[in-house]
């Protein structure tokens, strides 16, 4: 099948202009102005946006996490991204204390194969290294993932010592991976958690107050030191605040970089929606939302170059589920549902208010993760060759967000009511057209596992 996009806007990290895009099968075959090209579907995008399709480097779907599952599957997680714009989303699988990498690779391919929707690929989030572990890293590569998860916190269910942390990036340099980090101060979280509780400070304020800015600043600091000593291409995952920004602003003063991710919740929302009672659940993920400051920090990041990607970090849980921890905020399973708003909220709130250009917009949500992940330009990219990801985008139309028309799997909304000027109208993926006015024509099992390569370290 063929498909032509005529005179749209086309928009790249580095282009702006009116043209055609002419695909056959699954990729992209020519790019230029009225280009005379018969095709069995023509898309008259006059007035719209052309764009890669999002990709969204930080999802968890049906993760096992605080004695629950977040809600979303694989199927219906890809789906609601899809109709979002995010044609791309790359998922956590977590190594169980005790157990291979391959066997949690085993088991999160046994979710995901067949059943996602929208494309995925996979890190490896790293909970137990040893020398087995080691051995696993070159294999895990082979494979097509090559970014190695860490975390800071959670004792003794995810995080790894600062000597665990060396050795793996140690043997992912070598085998030409990357290291990303929760970067946390477990141990201070932990005690702070203890400490207001013991207290009976139990609402979902305390939530907040026991992640100060701080624990992130500190941790970022000891992330990037650890990463410079080794040489590996580093990463940090949902940034929250200036201070651990300034944490990466430093380490570039030993010409050292340190690849930032934000994710929307962050750019948008502040920590004053924790004091609405047992609502405040809701927004309850870590790190937590922070203050107006660190938004106009984020923001101005972007714009420095300081600050690559824009995810979502979405991990839903149900009003249900989040009720496990209305009498003790450290009960409430930490996550918040984004996968469907990112491209929209980003673009309305960030394009349309003059905070970030078109081309920064489609950096931050598509390209730069494609870059740093191993996958571009086969994703991420409007060019000869490359997937035809495409994203198509009404810049005037508005619409509110509202968990009545979201397809995410979750019964409430982080952004219940938000009006926004720009709408997503259509989608491709690989050539197919998967959404078009709020239809999805993607089926079950249609998503692929995109192999990745080494990294770079660079964009």
């Amino acid at each position: 099948m063929s498909v032509l996009i005529k005179n749209g806007r086309i928009v790249t990290g580095s282009e702006d202009f009116i043209g055609d895009i002419f695909i056959e099968g699954d990729h992209i075959q020519g790019i230029g102005k009225n280009l005379d090209r018969k095709a069995d579907t023509v898309i008259n995008a006059k007035g719209m946006l052309v764009m890669p399709g999002g990709i969204d480097p930080h999802v968890h779907l049906e993760m096992p996490f605080m004695g629950t599952f977040s809600s979303d599957t694989y199927e219906t997680g890809t789906r609601a991204a899809l109709f979002g714009g995010t044609t791309m989303v790359i998922d956590f699988i977590l190594q169980k204390q005790g157990n291979s990498l391959q066997a949690a690779y085993d088991e999160w391919q046994g979710r995901a194969s067949g059943t996602a929707v929208g494309d995925y690929g996979f890190h490896m989030a790293v909970t137990d290294f040893n020398e087995h572990t080691k051995e696993e890293i070159a294999h895990m590569i082979e494979l097509g993932i090559t970014s190695f998860k860490t975390f800071m916190a959670y004792k003794g269910a995810l995080m790894i010592d600062d000597g665990q942390m060396v050795r793996l990036m140690q043997e992912v340099k070598r085998a030409g991976g990357i290291v990303t980090a929760h970067a946390t101060n477990g141990d201070m979280i932990d005690t702070l958690i203890a400490k207001h509780r013991s207290e009976g400070n139990l609402s979902p304020w305390y939530h907040y107050m026991s992640q100060p800015e701080i624990t992130e600043s500190e941790a970022s600091g000891r992330f990037a030191d650890m990463a410079s000593y080794t040489g590996v291409p580093a990463y940090i995952v949902h940034m929250t605040c200036e201070g651990a920004l300034n944490a990466v602003r430093n380490s570039t003063r030993r010409n050292q970089t340190v690849f930032v991710e934000t994710c929307i919740q962050y750019l948008l929302l502040d920590a004053s929606l924790y004091k609405q009672n047992f609502d405040g659940a809701k927004w309850v993920m870590s790190p937590p939302l922070r203050e107006p400051k660190d938004q106009t920090a984020l923001w101005a990041g972007i714009n420095q170059g300081l600050v690559q990607v824009v995810g979502t970090d979405h991990c839903p849980f149900k009003w249900e589920q989040k009720l496990m921890g209305k009498d003790d905020f450290s009960k409430i399973p930490n996550g918040h549902p984004a996968i469907e708003h990112r491209m929209e909220l980003l673009f309305s709130e960030g394009v349309n208010k003059g905070k970030i250009s078109h081309n920064k917009y489609v950096d931050v949500t598509s390209t730069n993760a494609a870059k740093i992940f191993g996958m571009f330009p086969r994703k991420g990219s409007l060019s000869i060759g490359a997937d035809a990801d495409i994203v198509i985008l009404d810049p005037k139309e508005k619409h509110t967000l509202s968990v009545n028309t979201h397809h995410m799997n979750v019964d409430y909304s982080g952004y219940e009511g938000w009006k926004l000027t720009g709408k997503i109208k259509t989608v491709l993926q690989r050539g197919k057209v998967v959404i078009d006015n709020d239809m999805c024509f993607a089926a079950r099992g249609d998503g692929q596992f995109i192999k990745r390569n080494k990294v770079k370290g660079q964009l």
